[in-house]
């Protein structure tokens, strides 16, 4: 049988793809994103009014982070989401993330993109107790990713930007591509999908995945 040269080469990057990775144990804990919003301090107010300040519902495990009590009504030409919560603290940038099924829903095309990304995206309108936003191209489907500190990418042999592919265990373990990592010193290891990704792999928070390459 006569072997193509491109299969040959595709055969040896994926050897050498492979080989940079230095733990492929199951050890990456998963973090599943419901819909949810980020805002500025400037748009807080206009949402709750004046000096308004969240108030802190639940830490959540990247550091500094919180789920708050402060929930939000969103609305698209489709359709109307209530209780859309708000995560804190404030941010220099507001932005809302939902899954496709969500952007289905609403009747929006939200693209898929990391966080602040938000060129040409989509947008919704933000209704809070004291005033409604209209948040232009501020809507994103969020790409996958894992964050990590930099001991923590160094032991896994990987680097801030790379893309992997990670696979999950269980009766409909699958193997994810394209998988953004994100190293910072104010990390806390976890690979975040969204309820789609999470419900197609039947996953739960905690779940344990492993990287076993970088992404061609």
């Amino acid at each position: 049988m006569q072997v193509s040269e491109k299969f040959v080469e595709d055969l040896v990057a994926n050897i050498v793809n492979e080989s940079k990775i230095k733990n492929k144990e199951f050890s990456i804990p998963v973090g599943i994103s419901n819909r949810h919003i980020h805002v500025t301090q400037q748009d807080l107010e206009c949402l709750f009014g004046k000096g308004y300040e969240l108030t802190v519902r639940k830490e959540v495990k990247q550091p500094g982070q919180f789920a708050a009590n402060e929930t939000v009504a969103i609305a698209g030409p489709k359709a109307f989401f209530p209780k859309v919560r708000i995560l804190g603290p404030v941010r220099k940038y507001s932005q809302i993330e939902i899954s496709r099924t969500d952007s289905y829903n609403l009747g929006i095309k939200a693209p898929v993109r990391k966080s602040r990304d938000l060129g040409n995206s989509e947008t919704l309108t933000v209704i809070g107790p004291r005033g409604i936003l209209v948040l232009k191209n501020k809507v994103i489907c969020a790409s996958r990713h894992i964050h990590m500190l930099p001991y923590q990418a160094e032991s896994y042999g990987v680097e801030d930007g790379d893309m992997v592919d990670v696979e999950t265990k269980g009766p409909k373990g699958i193997i994810f591509k394209n998988v953004l990592i994100r190293v910072s010193n104010a990390s806390a290891l976890e690979f975040h999908i969204d309820t789609d990704e999470a419900n197609a792999a039947e996953l739960k928070s905690s779940d344990l995945i492993r990287i076993i390459g970088l992404s061609r």
